[in-house]
């Protein structure tokens, strides 16, 4: 069982592993610290699909969540070939989004880069950014805590 601590508080979170290709590598051979949030976009597309609320949905519910801020800490590279395995952590879904991200590589489970992403929400048809997620999404989200809670 894992705990709730590592796995945000709602405990709802997806893991997505990726091979690490040579396009990712910078001159030093090791992946190039912008590429990580390209792979946070990875994690953070397996939550949201997770959760059933993907791009897809997003767009047609009329509501966008674009980035306000990012950040990471690389701890360790990755090199070519290697398998990192991403985990996006959700901590907030009220008011934002709000995901935690971890990124270890995969044969010795060493973590590599941590990051944090916060996304406000949009509303496409009036223009206005909005301080509460919409109401389909909160309800998604408590439906797969429900869910969590009773496994």
């Amino acid at each position: 069982m894992r705990s709730r601590e590592n796995n945000g508080p709602f405990n709802i979170f997806a893991e997505k592993d990726i091979t690490v290709e040579f396009y990712d590598l910078d001159p030093m051979c090791i992946v190039w610290h912008g590429n990580y949030f390209n792979y946070f976009e990875v994690g953070r597309r397996t939550l949201l699909e997770k959760i059933g609320y993907d791009y897809a949905d997003m767009r047609e519910s009329g509501f966008s969540f674009p980035v306000v801020e990012a950040t990471a800490r690389y701890l360790g590279p990755l090199h070519f070939g290697e398998t990192a395995r991403i985990k996006a952590i959700l901590t907030e879904y009220e008011n934002c989004l709000q995901i935690k991200y971890e990124i270890s590589e995969l044969k010795t489970g060493k973590l590599v880069t941590k990051g944090l992403t916060t996304q406000m929400t949009f509303n496409e048809r009036t223009g206005e950014s909005c301080f509460v997620c919409p109401s389909d999404f909160i309800e998604k989200v408590e439906s797969l805590i429900r869910k969590n809670n009773e496994e």
